[in-house]
C-alpha cells in the first residue's frame, strides 16, 4: 500500500436490508474520514465485509467471502480485512482464532467505530469492538446505495419476539424504536435527494413505538411520512400478524401513498407448530386476519415467509400448510427449509432431515408457482403505475416496479417509452412472463 496516497476501501454488504443500512452508514463514516471508496476489493487497500450470521447458508456465504478476499493478501501482505455485522457478533469469542486473516472486528453495536477501526488496522494494529447490542440505535448519516428512486427507512433495531427457531434477538439485541422525529428528518432528506419510495423496515415494524412511547405508533408514523412532499409510495416490511389493530388496517386501506402490499411472515399455519415456535396467535387467527385484510384493502398483495420442516411438522401438519396456501392464494411467498440454529430452542427439538425439509420447501414452491403466475397474468390489459428505475441497454426496455413488487425479491416491469429514471410512469401491460410484466408507456 502506498501510504502517501489516500487509502482506498471496498465495502461488501451481505444479508438483509437492515444490514445494508448499516453498510451505508459505514460508507458515510469512512468517506467522511477521508478514505476513498472503490467497487472492487482488488483495487482497495482494505475491505470491509458486513456479514449476515442468521442461518447456515448466510454464515457459509460470509466465511467464503472472507476467505476469497483474504487471497488478496498473497500479493499484498499489507492488505487489511475488517469484518462487521452479525457473523462477527455471533462468534465474537472465536471468529478471529478461526479466521486469523481478519485484521479488525466490529459487532452490531459498534458500526460507528468503523473509521477508528480502519485507522488502527492500516497502522498494523488488530482492532476489536463489541459494544452493547441493545443500546439505543445510533443516528448515523448514510450514503444511499439503492437510489435514485427508492431507499430503505429503518425505524427500529433488534427483536423481542424470541421465536424459538431464530437467533436474531441474541445477535441484534432487544427491540429499540428510533425516535419519530429522527425518522421523519431522515425521510425528508431522502425525499430531497429524489427518493420516491420509502421501504419501512425493522425486524417487526408493527411493534414500533411500544418500547419508546408505550403504545403502537406505526399508524401515526405512516401518516407523517405520507405528508412529506415527493414521497409517492410507502412500503411496509415486516408486519407481525399478532400486532395488527383496526387503526393500522384503516391507515393502510385509506392512505393512497401506502402500497397495498403487506409483508407478513407467518412461518406456518398449524397450531402445534406455531406454539412450539413461540409464535403468538393461532392458525385460525392468521386466517381471520388475512380475510379481514382482503375485505378492507381492495387489491391487496400479501407476501409471507414460510419454513418447511419445522420441529413437529409431519405429513399431516405439512398438508395443513399446503391446504391453507391453496385457499389463501398468497401472491408472494418465500419458502425456506428449516435450519437448526445453534443456541436456539428449536435446534434441540426433533425435526425431519435436511433433505426432507428441502423436498417440502420445493413442493410448496411448486404449489405457489401457478398462484403467482395467475396473479401476474391478471395485470395483462391493464394500465398501472410503475416506478422507473433504470434503462437496460441490452434489452431496450425501461425497467421498474409496480406496487406489487418489492425490490430484489419480487418481479419487475419492463416497458418501452421515454420515462426518466426515478419517476413514475403509466404503463399498459401487454404480457406476463416468468414473473416479469411487459408493456408500453401509456399516453397521458
Amino acid at each position: 500500500m502506498n501510504t502517501e496516497m489516500t487509502p482506498k476501501f471496498a465495502l461488501i454488504s451481505l444479508g438483509c436490508a437492515k444490514n445494508l443500512v448499516n453498510s451505508e452508514q459505514m460508507l458515510y463514516l469512512l468517506t467522511e474520514a477521508g478514505y476513498e471508496p472503490v467497487s472492487e476489493p482488488g483495487d482497495a487497500d482494505f475491505a470491509v465485509i458486513n456479514t449476515c450470521g442468521f442461518i447456515d447458508a448466510a454464515k457459509s456465504e460470509a466465511i467464503d467471502t472472507i476467505l476469497e478476499t483474504a487471497k488478496l493478501k498473497i500479493n499484498d501482505p499489507d492488505y487489511k480485512i475488517i469484518v462487521t455485522g452479525c457473523l462477527s457478533e455471533r462468534y465474537k469469542d472465536s471468529i478471529h482464532s478461526e479466521l486469523p486473516e481478519i485484521d479488525g472486528l466490529l459487532g452490531v453495536g459498534s458500526f460507528g467505530n468503523i473509521a477508528e477501526c480502519a485507522e488502527a488496522v492500516l497502522s498494523g494494529r488488530f482492532y476489536s469492538s463489541f459494544e452493547n447490542s441493545s443500546a439505543p440505535v445510533d443516528e448515523i448519516p448514510r450514503v444511499l446505495t439503492t437510489g435514485p428512486s427508492w431507499a430503505y427507512l429503518r425505524i427500529a433495531e433488534g427483536c423481542d419476539n424470541f421465536c424459538s427457531f431464530c437467533a436474531i434477538p441474541y445477535i441484534r439485541g432487544r427491540y429499540r424504536s428510533r425516535k419519530m422525529e429522527n425518522i421523519i428528518e431522515e425521510a425528508e432528506d431522502l425525499a430531497d435527494h429524489g427518493v420516491k419510495e420509502l421501504i419501512v423496515i425493522a425486524q417487526d415494524i408493527t411493534r414500533y413505538g411500544t418500547d419508546l412511547y408505550g403504545r403502537h405508533k406505526l399508524s401515526e408514523l405512516i401518516r407523517k411520512l405520507s405528508d412529506i412532499p415527493g414521497i409517492g409510495w410507502i412500503r411496509l416490511h415486516y408486519l407481525y400478524p399478532d400486532q395488527f389493530d383496526d387503526e393500522l388496517i384503516e391507515e393502510i386501506a385509506s392512505n393512497p401513498k401506502v402500497c397495498k402490499y403487506l409483508d407478513i411472515p407467518i412461518q406456518h399455519i398449524n397450531n402445534g407448530i406455531l406454539k412450539r415456535m413461540n409464535r403468538r396467535g393461532s392458525g385460525d387467527e392468521i386466517r381471520s386476519l388475512f380475510k379481514k385484510l382482503r375485505e378492507r384493502i381492495p387489491g391487496l398483495v400479501l407476501r409471507t415467509s414460510l419454513i418447511a420442516g419445522l420441529p413437529g411438522e409431519g405429513e399431516t401438519e405439512f398438508e395443513e400448510l399446503c391446504s391453507f396456501l391453496r385457499e389463501a392464494r398468497i401472491e408472494r411467498a418465500g419458502v425456506f427449509p428449516f435450519s437448526p440454529e445453534e443456541g436456539t430452542p428449536a435446534a434441540a427439538m426433533e425435526h425431519c432431515s435436511e433433505d426432507e425439509a428441502r423436498r417440502r420447501a420445493d413442493l410448496i414452491m411448486q404449489l405457489q408457482a401457478p398462484i403467482m403466475d395467475d396473479f401476474c397474468n391478471s395485470f395483462t390489459g391493464k394500465t398501472i403505475d410503475v416506478l422507473t428505475e433504470f434503462y437496460d441497454e441490452e434489452s431496450g426496455y425501461m425497467v421498474g416496479r409496480s406496487y406489487a413488487d418489492s425490490p430484489d425479491i419480487d418481479g419487475e416491469v419492463c416497458f418501452t417509452g421515454s420515462a426518466s429514471e426515478g419517476t413514475f410512469a403509466k404503463v399498459y401491460i401487454t404480457k406476463a412472463e416468468d414473473g416479469i410484466l411487459y408493456g408500453e408507456e401509456a399516453e397521458t
